[in-house]
């Protein structure tokens, strides 16, 4: 090998180095931009996007497909942004909700008297996702500090009675609190809402 071709080797050793530094930093300005630095910043991003969507809110019993089915675009309950805001990142809680509840159907409540899992239900029932938010994510403490709540939680409510409600916490902020991005009757909307239940449950869930 000669000298000029050892040197040519060594000038576009150094280029190709300088060529993936800057894919580099611009991969990380890009992730830097969206606030994409873990996954719970990603769910909150996502669930940030539904507010778009409009909304009529509607409990009704739906037959849909299975795995990844969902109910008509323009209709839902607070689960459904829930399963909605999860779906964008590739996780079906349809389908991971049936199959845990398949094979551990005891462990989930017992309130609708059914004798076996409904995949076009189960997953848009609040209790259901709170037992299975329990038992495959983590359970964070209920507290009176806003602090606590960060974006990607999922915060669950009792409305009064056996009435419960979901909803997910984003990056918007108000002035005292990060703000709740769910559905209580009037669409899919972004509101200051945190303490304004009694919360039962607080949970982060990440497959």
């Amino acid at each position: 090998m000669t000298d000029d071709t050892l040197q040519i080797i060594i000038e576009s050793n150094k280029k190709m180095k300088k060529i993936l530094l800057n894919i580099l930093v611009f991969v990380s300005t890009i992730s830097i931009s969206f606030g994409q630095s873990n996954f719970y910043d990603s769910l909150a991003d996502s669930t940030l996007t539904l507010i778009k969507q409009k909304v009529i809110h509607d409990p009704t019993y739906f037959q849909i497909p299975y795995p990844n089915g969902d109910v008509p675009a323009n209709k839902g309950v607070c689960t459904d942004v829930i399963i909605r805001a999860y779906r964008k990142l590739g996780i079906d809680l349809q389908k991971e909700v049936h199959l845990d509840m398949t094979s551990n159907f005891s462990k989930y409540p017992k309130i609708w008297r059914l004798t076996k899992p409904d995949k076009n239900i189960d997953h848009r029932r609040v209790p259901n996702l709170m037992t299975f938010f329990s038992r495959k994510g983590t359970t964070k403490p209920i507290t009176t500090n806003s602090k606590d709540y960060l974006p990607g939680d999922i915060v669950c409510w009792n409305l009064g009675g056996s009435i419960t409600h979901i909803g997910i916490v984003v990056k918007k902020k108000s002035e005292e609190r990060h703000l709740i991005v769910h559905n209580i009757g009037g669409g899919q909307v972004i509101e200051d809402c945190l303490f304004d239940f009694k919360i039962i449950g607080h949970y982060r869930y990440e497959k």
